[in-house]
């Protein structure tokens, strides 16, 4: 049994939504945010809670917050991703509504996200460009290059219709979120929120919301580069075709067309004559995109493997083709390619009474011959890799 915020007594299972705050240092501004929380509750008559995450503040913030009413929890693992996922794990209600303890956000706006979840959406998130960002409320920075660059990514790399991927407040159904797994315990923790919902089928929506300035006099906890790197480098390590397979495919067919065009001859464009030197390179870019590849396959193995990457049927249907047989044939027949090239060029050498040769002609055969080598083995182990990777898939 509970006692809420207006004194009555509810059983746990009554509670419709919790909001939820992480908390740092925030007696400036969290008697004001609990008031505000508290109001939307009783003004719009929903049974719920004020729980506040509280990563070990030094400044009275978890006293202040019991005289409000709200309830407190102690999260000893700092970050604001660890404050969120304890106070979420923690919260009675239904529905989690989380929002900083600066004053930048309006608990008012409770109902618009309530009425997005009572719809059957599993996450919906605030959005502060279809809103209402105050003059002074976010650095030019953020507004115009970090925030919109960031969300256009996770739109790109996740098709996530969300416009405004970092709003800090948002409200989610809480068995739904914690059936995600969350791990991070940053600043990038928003990020991942979104795109594991997103990968894990979940319904998303958006609605508008405002950001005040903050409300108190020290500086904020969010470093602008630090935490843009943590986020990028989120988005970046749950794409591994982004990341890995894209770069990849698109650099070793790069060389391999460039590679074709030389091997003839030399190619004429103007007054630029490309021989053997941009052979050398061209093959290099086929070595660089097949390692890459590898990678893109394993991380997505990985991957999924340990449940941070959804299973892809696609994939799956891929991977049971190109077994591990597959790969060591792949990898068989380009030793033999490149042994048979081999064999021509010291056979061309034997005629010649292994005396000089012309090096452009020798390189247009040494040069293939040696980058099937490399690809056979990079085939050949690679198979073996993924193979030891998938074997618990089985």
């Amino acid at each position: 049994m509970q006692t809420n915020p207006f004194g009555s007594i509810q059983n746990m299972s009554d509670l419709t939504v919790t909001i939820l705050m992480p908390c740092l240092n925030e007696a400036e501004t969290l008697a004001f945010c609990v008031r505000q929380a508290v109001a939307a509750l009783r003004d719009n008559n929903v049974a719920g809670e004020v729980l506040i995450a509280d990563n070990g503040s030094t400044d009275g913030s978890q006293q202040i917050a019991v005289d409000e009413g709200a309830r407190v929890v102690a999260v000893p693992v700092r970050g604001y991703g660890a404050a969120l996922l304890t106070g979420i794990e923690n919260a009675r209600g239904k529905y989690v509504l989380m929002a900083d303890a600066d004053a930048s956000y309006d608990f008012g706006h409770l109902p618009r996200f309530l009425a997005k979840l009572e719809e059957g959406n599993d996450l919906v998130m605030g959005n502060r460009f279809s809103g209402e960002i105050k003059p002074g409320a976010m650095p030019p920075l953020h507004k115009y290059l970090g925030n919109p660059v960031l969300s256009f990514i996770g739109r790109l790399f996740f098709g996530i219709p969300v416009r405004d991927f970092h709003c800090g407040i948002r409200a989610m159904r809480r068995d739904a979120v914690l059936a995600l797994g969350l791990r991070t315990t940053g600043m990038e923790f928003a990020s991942e929120m979104v795109v594991r919902s997103s990968l894990a089928g979940l319904r998303l929506a958006e609605v508008p919301t405002t950001l005040s300035p903050d409300g108190r006099t020290r500086a904020p906890h969010l470093r602008t580069w630090r935490d843009g790197w943590r986020h990028l480098r989120f988005l970046l390590l749950y794409s591994p075709r982004w990341l890995f397979f894209y770069p990849g495919v698109i650099t070793f067919v790069v060389g391999l067309v460039i590679s074709l065009l030389l091997i003839a001859g030399p190619l004429t464009i103007g007054r630029w004559t490309f021989d053997v030197d941009t052979l050398t390179y061209a093959l290099g870019l086929v070595l660089i995109g097949a390692h890459i590849s590898v990678f893109a396959v394993s991380a997505k193995v990985f991957g999924t493997q340990e449940g941070f990457l959804p299973p892809n049927p696609k994939f799956e249907r891929v991977f049971k083709v190109i077994n591990l047989e597959v790969g060591l044939i792949v990898g068989c027949v380009l030793l033999l390619a490149g042994a048979v090239i081999l064999g021509y060029a010291l056979h061309l050498w034997h005629a010649a009474g292994f005396g000089n040769l012309s090096p452009q002609t020798m390189l247009r055969l040494t040069l293939p011959s040696a980058t099937c080598f490399m690809l056979g083995i990079e085939a050949i182990f690679g198979s073996f890799f993924l193979s030891l990777l998938g074997m618990n898939r089985r």
